[in-house]
């Protein structure tokens, strides 16, 4: 009884405590609202302006969009009505290049070589962990959904494949990784083609009675071939950085200006200097986002086909797409930020809106990468070094969405051919979806042409990548913006858990500025102790 009676005191006084807390924090919070005052939202617009527009200019696109759908615009008008968003899409992709390198060479120059691996595995390991949890969630959901029921001779078919081996669009992606010409790689990546040659292949002796007899009438006739047409793979190049590659040069050049110490310092400045100027630039470009953003969107929506097309099967797989990317977007990335860092995932997304809603509109990873860095390094105060290291990185090899997508889309074409799909093969498209992700450029529609990768590693017609086209364009955005999303967490979690070799190496430059600061003041004492010794023009003279 006296140990129930000495527990009521202690309960009741928390309960009191916890009452009184509460009261507090009440009348804290009316004297706010009581309190603000125009300033304050003056301020808070100002503060937020940037995202305020971006999300007026989405809303009003999409109203544009759909309100001059009925006046069907011939493909010229649309090309003109489209024409600021276009120039949007150029502005940003003209910062991309200077940005992609200025920003990997200073951050690996800032890191010392143990920090910089450390990082290196980091946001190796968080890329790899967050594309195979994307890659599962694709399949499980369209296992469940099963959106492709019924048959495929009633869907609509859009647009061409081009077809690529899987060994090819390998060996590209490791060609692309090391250009031989830096210059070319600035607008132009390696791509295999593929033609038509004419081969002679040598009769067999069993495929025809003659060839035996023939052979024996007369030597000469022991060449007897026949000609067949095999393709032939040939170098080719399409249009468009090489961003892998320039990150791989990137990379090793910075970590070997790192190493040089002030040998290097020279060029290290330079390239601290290029990148201040370049997110200068960004903010400029980003006062004039919201109205690219605008037409960009509304464009889209005037100039696509027929909305009776996106109906039946079709919207069912939007529709799980669609499933799939929240699931991965809004509940495994902000928990996976949330177990490592025990911070509040939505307070970080809430300084990423701009940078989302522009991956929204341009639909490519690349573009919007000038606008995550502002986002990242202004609004959340991420390390510098980090987002220098990790962004350009991310928005080359880390796609999350799209590999979500390229899983999802093959079981679903599967399931529209009744083709069964046995667990080994489920495996092969996770692991090939994965790997296929990875060498999708950060560019429009890229998961598209990657998809015919995994689709041919187990067996299904690349053909039927023409029945989703119709709804990729929308998709695609959806996609790019979870892309941009599981990059930006990304940076924040690599700061995180590389908090102590940044503060060491913090330690280590303030020591050294120190150091260098004794000694220019040792040199001015030294130099002014030889002036006070000089004698003077009379001692001279004496």
């Amino acid at each position: 009884m006296t140990k129930s009676n000495g527990e009521e005191p202690k309960v009741g006084g928390r309960m009191e405590r916890l009452q009184q807390g509460v009261r507090k924090r009440t009348l804290l919070a009316k004297k706010k609202v009581q309190n603000i005052t125009k300033e304050d939202v003056k301020s808070y617009l100002f503060r937020n302006a940037f995202v305020l527009l971006t999300v007026t200019a989405v809303i009003v696109g999409t109203i544009l969009g759909f309100t001059l759908r009925p006046y069907k615009m011939s493909y010229r008008e649309v090309k003109y009505f489209s024409f600021p968003g276009e120039l949007l899409m150029r502005m940003l992709q003209m910062l991309v290049l200077p940005l992609i390198i200025s920003s990997l060479v200073t951050g690996m120059a800032a890191l010392d070589s143990k920090a910089s691996g450390k990082m290196g595995m980091r946001a190796v390991v968080y890329y790899m962990t967050t594309t195979i949890i994307a890659v599962v969630i694709g399949i499980v959901i369209v296992i469940i959904i099963h959106p492709g029921k019924g048959t495929k001779e009633n869907m609509h078919r859009e647009g061409k494949i081009v077809q690529v081996t899987a060994a090819d669009a390998f060996l590209d992606l490791i060609r692309n990784m090391f250009p031989p010409n830096l210059v070319e790689a600035c607008f132009k990546q390696f791509k295999t083609n593929y033609e038509k040659r004419s081969i002679k292949v040598p009769l067999q002796s069993n495929e025809t009675l003659m060839g035996a007899v023939i052979s024996n009438v007369s030597e000469a006739m022991e060449t007897l071939t026949r000609i067949t047409e095999e393709l032939i793979p040939i170098p080719g190049s399409v249009n468009g950085i090489n961003a892998l590659g320039l990150v791989v040069f990137s990379m090793c050049f910075g970590f070997v200006i790192g190493n040089m110490k002030e040998q290097g310092q020279a060029l290290r400045d330079f390239f601290d200097s290029l990148n201040e100027a370049i997110m200068r630039l960004v903010a400029v470009i980003m006062w004039y986002a919201p109205l690219g953003i605008l037409f960009l969107i509304a464009g889209k929506i005037v100039e696509m086909e027929d909305m009776g097309v996106i109906g039946g099967q079709l919207a069912m797989y939007t529709v799980t797409v669609i499933v799939g990317l929240l699931i991965h977007a809004v509940i495994v990335l902000p928990l996976l930020y949330f177990l490592v860092t025990r911070k509040n995932p939505w307070v970080f997304i809430g300084g990423l809106l701009q940078a989302l809603i522009t991956a929204l509109g341009t639909s490519s990873s690349s573009a919007t990468l000038p606008i995550t860095f502002k986002c990242l390094e202004e609004n959340n105060g991420v390390d510098k070094r980090v987002t220098r290291f990790v962004l350009p990185v991310g928005a080359t090899i880390n796609m999350d969405g799209t590999a979500l997508y390229e899983a999802l889309a093959a079981i679903f074409i599967a399931q529209v051919n009744n083709f069964e799909l046995n667990f080994g093969q489920i495996i092969t498209i996770s692991i090939t979806a994965t790997a296929a992700s990875i060498g999708a450029a950060g560019i429009p529609q890229a998961g598209l042409v990657t998809m015919v990768i995994v689709l041919t590693s187990v067996g299904l017609p690349t053909d039927d990548i023409t029945l989703i086209i119709a709804v990729d364009w929308f998709l695609d955005r959806l996609r790019t913006t979870t892309n941009v999303l599981g990059d930006s967490l990304g940076a924040g979690i690599v700061e995180h858990l590389s908090r102590h070799e940044l503060k060491n190496r913090d330690a280590e430059m303030g020591n050294s500025v120190i150091e260098e600061n004794e000694m220019k003041k040792s040199y001015q004492l030294i130099a002014q102790e030889n002036e006070t010794e000089k004698p003077t023009d009379s001692e001279t003279k004496m």
